[in-house]
């Protein structure tokens, strides 16, 4: 497999967790009444949009075409999302554990494709999966805080 094959298919499977987290967050955001809570989740939809024309772009620049959509994964976790915190008695609670457990996954696959030996990234991929790895552990970050306020 050429490198630009290599390099477009896990930025097209980190661009579907990116499409599942905005309409995560957007649900999310939906579910909750707490105004900072709600804030924190919307910011964070629109960073994941943000990220996916970043990706999207990333992938053009090697000349592939870019995933249009989600994954069925990802909407079966919010399906979840949504039948768990319709049961449960504290809905924000819940929906930051879904967050906290998203946003652990998608570190994960960041630091794959970071620490691929077998793949020598491109100065701009590098740079931009970085940047986007840390904004993840940031609102990672953010959502244990709010998580110990609801708890």
């Amino acid at each position: 497999m050429k490198y630009t094959e290599k390099i477009t298919k896990r930025l097209n499977s980190l661009l579907e967790k990116t499409y599942d987290a905005e309409k995560g967050y957007k649900l999310g955001a939906d579910k909750v009444e707490n105004p900072s809570i709600k804030r924190f989740l919307e910011s964070k939809a629109e960073q994941r949009y943000n990220f996916g024309h970043q990706l999207k772009a990333e992938i053009i620049a090697f000349g592939e075409l870019p995933e249009k959509s989600g994954s069925l994964k990802g909407d079966l976790h919010r399906t979840w999302m949504n039948l768990t915190a319709t049961l449960s008695a504290n809905e924000e609670e819940q929906i930051l554990d879904e967050v906290e457990r998203g946003e652990k996954s998608f570190i994960e696959e960041y630091d794959e494709i970071l620490k691929d030996k077998d793949m020598v990234l491109a100065p701009s991929t590098e740079n931009l999966l970085l940047a986007q790895r840390n904004s993840v552990q940031s609102a990672l970050n953010t959502a244990k805080v709010y998580q110990e306020m609801v708890s």
